[in-house]
């Protein structure tokens, strides 16, 4: 079963331009606060931060021959953002494709960019994670969640009810894709980027301006002299690891910058495939 086909477009309240943190804002670390962050000229400008013609040479058939090894075909994105997987996955001819994020600015840039880039109407919803059920309906057998979103969720018990509502979405057999930035590099041994793989972008500036174990603040600069900044926790890579095995699934693998060895300080970003199906030797799962 896929998804219904009542599935509703978001109807966003676009035009924000100003983002708001407030007098204090490395205190602002709240699981909602990036519907205040992701305004309208910040999204315009995010297309020249990832690239799309950069990013997709970068990651080349990673996710694309991820999926087809384990026969997928309908999927569910939750992190649309501005589009760029949904639109690249409709091109190489998966059936379902669901287009989630809880951005109305994000979800509206989408769809345009659906139309700009080979003429596809998205299935556009926006959705909570934490309700994720309540907004999409159907089963599916990837959810993939990239772009270092999950890194927007403050709190532990929103990651485990956001996890717990990709887990059942899932039919018996389906895999979760998530990705984050290598957090733990920069913790333990400060920044530094190479950016090749995730911000592709020339002339782009994507760098932490405040990081502790609570928080990470990214500025991004760019070349008309425009700032703006994410608020997003840090992630450690084996605790959301644990996190993935603790709500069920039964199989984890993790792949740093798309290779499946890496030393740890290395990658600028982690993937994990988390494989739903049961496996009844639990040794099996410790990928």
């Amino acid at each position: 079963m896929t998804a219904d086909n009542s599935i509703a477009s978001a109807q966003p309240e676009l035009g924000r331009t100003v983002q708001e943190f407030g007098d204090q804002p490395l205190e602002v670390r709240e699981s909602t606060h990036y519907k205040n962050e992701y305004v309208q000229t910040f999204v315009d400008k995010w297309d020249e931060l990832i690239d799309w013609r950069g990013r997709y040479e970068s990651e080349g058939k990673f996710f694309v021959e991820q999926l087809r090894q384990r026969g997928v075909e309908s999927i569910l994105d939750v992190a649309t953002g501005t589009g760029f997987h949904s639109v690249r996955l409709l091109e190489e001819g998966f059936d379902t494709v669901v287009s989630a994020d809880g951005s109305a600015e994000m979800l509206a840039k989408a769809f345009d960019n659906g139309m700009k880039f080979g003429g596809h109407i998205l299935r556009v919803v926006q959705a909570d994670w934490r309700w994720l059920n309540r907004d999409v309906h159907g089963e599916y057998d990837a959810i993939i969640c990239l772009g270092n979103s999950f890194t927007h969720l403050f709190s532990e018990r929103d990651r485990r009810k956001a996890l717990a509502e990709f887990y059942a979405m899932l039919k018996h057999d389906g895999v979760l894709i998530l990705d984050q930035r290598n957090y733990d590099s920069i913790l333990d041994n400060g920044f530094s980027s190479k950016h090749q793989y995730y911000y592709c972008g020339d002339d782009v500036v994507a760098e932490p301006e405040h990081v502790d174990d609570g928080l990470a603040r990214f500025r991004y600069r760019f070349p008309d002299g425009s700032e703006y900044h994410l608020n997003m926790f840090p992630l450690r890579k084996d605790y959301t690891r644990r996190l993935m095995h603790e709500v069920g699934f039964q199989r984890v693998e993790t792949y740093g910058d798309f290779q499946e060895t890496y030393s740890e300080d290395e990658p600028d970003f982690f993937v994990h495939i988390a494989e739903k199906a049961y496996l009844e030797d639990p040794e099996e799962g410790t990928a």
